[in-house]
């Protein structure tokens, strides 16, 4: 009987104290707890939310985001710089424009692979190459283009851009309005804007091309909240997966990139 009372007293015992330490024993719990969405991990007896976890998930993928983002821009400014202060690469690029025609075919094949290929924008290396190729023709595209504009005009654009991303992203992740269920009304009016362009390359006069320009410039600051609340994810309705980093990249990569050239066609002086 002693014996029965002293295995009592150390179960009892036992049992208070896992309470005390929050440790469930296994063989009384067979399931986490499902009333407040935590389970109990046994190395360090710590609860863990699944919402918290989430949460980091998400920043650890912007953090990636921008990483990328910021390596793709400051190799395409110095594409660009290399254009602007080294006359010969100019020059090569002006006697040669079956290079500029496929650098256009590359950023488009690469595009649309990226799009409709799920392991050419998720499956590494081939996601990391397919970006550096697009951000390697981008920038000689870019390159080519400012390359035509003075010195000074270049600057001040690559300054009025960074102060519009930046103003734009600050304003997408504050904003109470959610960008991304206009989705199908951008595309609407991203066709709209290239008929407009087609039709500029006929009837060439300054006004159509600062209106074109103005257009442009305020759709692709749109495409930019568009694409930060997306890559944002929270409460906003559609969000893109944190797998999906290389893509996320990508579009906020051109986005910036749009803004620039219609920004240089609205202030830049040509040489």
């Amino acid at each position: 009987m002693s014996q029965q009372n002293e295995y009592g007293l150390q179960s009892e015992f036992s049992t208070q104290q896992d309470q005390s330490t929050g440790w469930k024993n296994p063989s009384t719990v067979n399931t986490p707890s499902g009333a407040s969405g935590e389970f109990l991990d046994p190395e360090n007896l710590q609860p863990k939310n699944f919402s918290f976890n989430e949460e980091s998930v998400r920043k650890g993928f912007i953090r990636k985001v921008y990483l990328i983002l910021m390596g793709q821009l400051f190799f395409t400014f110095g594409v660009v710089s290399l254009f602007l202060f080294h006359k010969p690469t100019l020059e090569f690029t002006q006697h040669h424009p079956e290079i500029v025609l496929v650098a256009c075919i590359t950023t488009l094949v690469v595009v649309i692979s990226m799009a409709c290929c799920e392991s050419a924008r998720r499956t590494f290396p081939v996601n990391f190459i397919c970006l550096g190729v697009f951000t390697l023709a981008e920038s000689f595209l870019v390159g080519s283009i400012a390359g035509r504009y003075n010195s000074e005009s270049v600057f001040l654009a690559i300054g009025i851009t960074a102060i519009l991303c930046l103003a734009l992203t600050i304003f997408a992740m504050q904003t109470k309005y959610d960008f991304t269920v206009c989705g199908g009304m951008l595309l609407a009016a991203m066709v709209c804007l290239l008929l407009f362009g087609i039709v500029g390359l006929f009837w060439r006069t300054h006004i159509m091309q600062t209106i074109y320009a103005g257009c442009g410039a305020m759709l692709a600051c749109i495409f930019l909240i568009y694409d930060t609340q997306i890559m944002m994810g929270g409460d906003h309705k559609y969000s893109i997966s944190p797998e999906e980093y290389i893509f996320a990249a990508l579009n906020l990569y051109m986005d910036v990139v749009r803004i620039f050239i219609y920004v240089l066609q609205l202030i830049g002086n040509k040489k």
